[in-house]
C-alpha cells in the first residue's frame, strides 16, 4: 500500500531535523515536522499524523473546516472540538483500511498536492531532488512508490494534474488542506496558488477560510488583494 508517512520523512529537507523527531518518540508520521513540504502550520498537526497518519490527519482538518463552515452556513451553535482529530472512517474523508485502492489512491493525491504546493515557489532545486532521491532510495519503499515520487519531484508544476484527482466534494477540501500544510504561502506566489488551486477545486471562501483557520495558517488571500 502507498505509505504516505514513509514518503513525507523522506520529502524533508534535514535529515537531521527527522533524526531528532524520531528520537523524540514521534517515529516516521512526526519525521517530517522540519520538512520542505511543512509550514509553519503544518507542524501543528505532526503530534496528529503520528497517532492517526497522515492520510486521516489531513482528512481531520479538511473534516474540522467542513464542518465549522456549514454551521456558518445554517447559523447553527452546536459546539465543535476546539482541535480536530482523525476523520470518520467510512466516510468521504477517509476510505475504510479495508479499502485499500481508495487508501491508496488518496495517499497519492495528497502527496500530489503537497509537491506541487512545494513547486509553486521553486523550493525544489537540483539539488535537492537529488538528496530526497537518496532518502527515498533508503526506505523500504516499493519501486511503483518510488518512481511515482520521482516522477512528481521531477516533472513542471501542473495544476491541472493535482485537480484531476478529485473524485468528491470532500476530496477538493483535502487537496487543498494538504496544500495549505505543506507550505508557508508567505509570498505572493505562494499565496496566488493557493487561490487558484481553490478557484480550480471549486471551493467556496468560508470553507477556504477555516480551512486555514484550522490548520493556523496565514489566512487566504483575497481575490481583491
Amino acid at each position: 500500500m502507498f505509505d504516505v508517512n514513509k514518503i513525507l520523512t523522506a520529502l524533508q529537507t534535514d535529515p537531521n531535523a527527522r533524526r531528532t523527531a524520531m528520537a523524540s518518540g514521534g517515529g516516521l508520521a512526526a519525521g517530517f515536522a522540519a520538512s520542505m513540504l511543512m509550514g509553519k502550520s503544518g507542524r501543528k498537526m505532526v503530534s496528529k499524523a503520528a497517532k492517526y497518519g497522515a492520510v486521516a490527519a489531513i482528512g481531520g482538518l479538511a473534516y474540522h473546516a467542513w464542518r465549522k463552515s456549514q454551521q456558518n452556513k445554517t447559523g447553527s451553535t452546536s459546539a465543535m472540538p476546539t482541535e480536530y482529530e482523525a476523520a470518520p472512517p467510512n466516510s468521504n474523508f477517509l476510505p475504510a483500511p479495508a479499502d485499500e485502492a481508495a487508501v491508496h489512491d488518496l495517499g497519492r493525491t495528497l502527496v500530489r498536492a503537497m509537491i506541487a504546493a512545494a513547486k509553486a515557489d521553486g523550493k525544489i532545486d537540483a539539488d535537492e531532488k537529488t538528496r530526497i532521491f537518496e532518502r527515498l532510495e533508503d526506505m523500504e519503499l516499493t519501486a511503483e512508490d518510488k518512481a511515482f515520487v520521482f516522477d512528481e519531484l521531477s516533472t513542471p508544476l501542473d495544476i491541472h494534474a493535482v485537480v484531476a484527482d478529485v473524485k468528491t466534494p470532500e476530496h477538493a477540501a483535502e487537496i487543498y488542506a494538504a496544500s495549505v500544510v505543506a507550505i508557508e504561502a508567505d509570498t505572493a506566489v505562494e499565496r496566488a496558488y493557493l487561490e487558484t488551486l481553490a478557484a480550480r477545486l471549486g471551493l467556496g471562501p468560508d470553507l477556504v477560510t477555516e480551512i486555514h483557520k484550522t490548520a493556523g495558517a496565514q489566512p487566504a488571500q483575497k481575490s481583491s488583494d
